[in-house]
């Protein structure tokens, strides 16, 4: 049996034809195509990781101080392209979003519940039992999310000492 192996956080496809893409969605919300949201979406492209808006802000801020870019500007740039499947996000309830670039190889999560560290993974036996259970119930499987919570071993480790 294999074991669960790391993804590549390489993106699908090249960052040319994301921003077509990105400037066509801007044109069909009748919205303007701005630095400030080409920066955001480079960001996330260009960044591999899992960001809050909060984060996103302050990483622009400190490599683009001349570009004044807002914190409503990341949060409704960050909601758009979710709508459009261009981002995804993992909920942590209260505590908000953390947001991903979604046009990378499927793959899943597993969170640390103490520092919210996020590592991505792909299983193949995971993914196989998952089809086999959605066409024992009678389901044509789109997609699915799978979030894995528990203690790293950085925390774990803290926790001990």
């Amino acid at each position: 049996m294999k074991k669960s192996q790391p993804v590549s956080t390489s993106p699908l496809i090249p960052y040319e034809a994301l921003l077509q893409q990105f400037k066509q969605l801007l044109r069909s919300n009748n919205l303007k195509f701005t630095k400030q949201r080409e920066t955001i979406l480079h960001a996330l492209y260009t960044h591999s990781g899992h960001f809050t808006p909060e984060e996103l802000y302050r990483f622009i801020k400190s490599e683009y101080p001349q570009l004044n870019t807002g914190i409503a500007t990341i949060y409704r740039t960050l909601s758009l392209l979710e709508n459009a499947g261009i981002v995804t996000s993992i909920s942590f309830g209260t505590q908000g979003k953390k947001y991903e670039l979604g046009v990378k190889a499927h793959h899943d999560h597993i969170i640390c519940t103490n520092c919210g560290k996020i590592l991505e993974f792909y299983d193949e036996a995971i993914e196989k039992r998952q089809e086999k259970i959605a066409k024992e119930f009678g389901f044509k499987m789109e997609d699915h999310s799978m979030k894995i919570f528990g203690i790293c071993p950085e925390c774990q480790k803290k926790e001990r000492e």
